[in-house]
């Protein structure tokens, strides 16, 4: 988007909050607000509709269930921290094959 675009496009979002009388402070609690309850969601349709999994379970869970999917397939994946793997190095000096066409020929393991 182009600055005056993205220039228009806040002095018409200013505007018509001023006219609904909405402040920012009001519009960063929403936000927090919606973030906040992202983060606690469980379970997540393919359209972004969510469920905490206190309550009762939302109509289109339900409906996803009695049409034979599974809840696991909802479920929100946790981030798990891994630790990046490590490769050797391989030290490609020491090789006599290497940059010769023997090193790009693929082995064949077919039987016979």
């Amino acid at each position: 988007m182009d600055e005056r675009k993205r220039d228009s496009m806040v002095a018409y979002l200013r505007r018509r909050m001023a006219e609904v009388g909405i402040e920012l402070d009001d519009l960063a609690a929403a936000i927090a607000e919606d973030q906040i309850r992202q983060k606690t969601a469980r379970y997540r349709s393919a359209t972004g509709e969510t469920w905490s999994g206190d309550g009762e379970m939302p109509q289109w869970l339900k409906q996803a269930i009695s049409a034979g999917q599974s809840l696991e397939h909802f479920a929100v994946a946790r981030a798990v921290q891994r630790e990046p793997e490590t490769r050797s190095k391989v030290d490609w000096r020491q090789d006599p094959f290497a940059g010769s066409r023997l090193a790009a020929v693929q082995p064949s393991h077919r039987e016979l």
